[in-house]
């Protein structure tokens, strides 16, 4: 090897090793940063809400999950819940809950008709002609709110400069190694490259673990079936709004959603499928994403250098900011040995994102798809 490229691998390893201390640091400022809460408008009266629920299956933790909406602190709201099956699971999970809460206004459209390549947003056409209010909150079946959820949510969109609220969310893993990983991927990767973002006041995001928007604007933006055939359905809705002129409010509120990843090969096919997703959706970005996997790159940058001590300096900076953010986003009452997971979850990490580049296919459910490079979907 010439004397040049050496120079240039040194150089090339120190840079790659830096770009990924500075990332991880900049997660953990990010985490531990509280967004402020931004102010709105108060209104003496709280619109009625409806929150739409599209539902595929149930685990143990789909009762308590859908419990949480029935019991919100808010004057008016109803719960739509979608199923395509009648003997879906779920649909005995909603039956428990209109006889626990006989004064809700709880519903459920069985409906098998497809109106595109999703079936999460098949499932929400087919909830519509039930909807009778004009703000709606949209959240994923997975997910486990507080009292006051609706409120804060639904606050901001009193706002007409607002297109949608969104908000972040926390994995809280079933017991077993995968669920944990599953998490992980969550808590110690996805949402602070979310914080991070918001942090360089970015907004451009908008996750299904809730969805607040107007239905004038849901209906300015094409509905529902604008978004029929994507993928990331949430972010195009986000996509659409602002592309009216409408900010997106990244709320205050932290919902949790349940990880139940069974097997090994769950867990790659979930993570695999959040991957392509970002990818399709932002491909430039996506592709200089590699320094958001801290460690495992900066030991890559170490090996480049030669070992040199610059580089070693900077692995141990990546290190010590990568650990301080896993116990910042631990939980309380989580095991301090799940430290022991670190260096397996971000091998893993770095991993499938490689592997998310030689492939457009992803599983959803139990169906095959390919993914389009417009971030739509087809069955394969």
């Amino acid at each position: 090897m010439t004397a040049l490229a050496h120079a240039g691998l040194y150089w090339f390893g120190c840079a790659l090793a830096a770009g990924a201390m500075i990332y991880a640091a900049a997660a953990y400022i990010a985490i531990i940063a509280r967004p402020r809460p931004q102010s709105f408008r108060a209104a003496a009266v709280l619109p009625p809400v409806t929150v739409l629920k599209p539902l595929c299956g149930a685990e143990p933790e789909t009762y308590e999950c859908l419990r949480s909406f029935c019991v919100q602190s808010y004057p008016d709201f109803q719960v739509i819940f979608g199923v395509r099956d009648p003997n879906d699971p779920a649909a005995a999970v909603v039956a428990r809950l209109q006889r626990e809460f006989p004064r809700r206004d709880l519903r459920i459209a069985v409906n098998r008709r497809q109106h595109g390549s999703s079936r999460k947003v098949s499932n929400l056409i087919n909830m519509m002609p039930l909807a009778r209010n004009d703000f709606l909150v949209l959240s994923d079946s997975d997910v486990r709110v507080g009292p006051d959820y609706l409120a804060k949510i639904v606050a901001p969109l009193l706002d007409g400069s607002v297109g949608i609220v969104t908000c972040a969310y926390r994995g809280i893993p079933r017991q077993g190694l995968w669920p944990l990983l599953g998490s992980m991927f969550i808590n110690e990767w996805f949402i602070p490259s979310v914080r991070v973002a918001a942090l360089g006041g970015s907004r451009a995001f908008a996750f299904g673990a809730t969805i607040a928007i107007r239905r004038q604007i849901l209906h300015r933006i094409g509905g529902f079936p604008s978004v029929a055939d994507q993928l990331a359905d949430d972010y195009r809705l986000g996509e659409l709004t602002r592309a009216l002129g409408l900010r997106t409010v990244l709320s205050e509120v932290e919902v949790e959603t349940c990880v139940v990843d069974r097997t090994f090969a769950d867990l790659v096919r979930h993570e695999l499928r959040w991957l392509r997703t970002i990818r399709a959706i932002r491909p430039i970005a996506y592709c200089f994403s590699f320094v958001t996997f801290g460690v495992p790159v900066a030991a890559v940058g170490v090996v480049l250098a030669g070992g040199a001590a610059p580089a070693v300096a900077m692995l141990i900076g990546a290190a010590a900011a990568r650990i301080l953010m896993h116990f910042s986003t631990r939980g309380p009452g989580s095991p301090a040995h799940r430290l022991a997971v670190l260096p397996l979850r971000d091998t893993l990490s770095l991993s499938l994102w490689i592997w998310s580049f030689f492939t457009r296919r992803v599983h959803w459910r139990d169906e095959l798809y390919r993914v389009s490079r417009d971030g739509s979907v087809q069955p394969v």
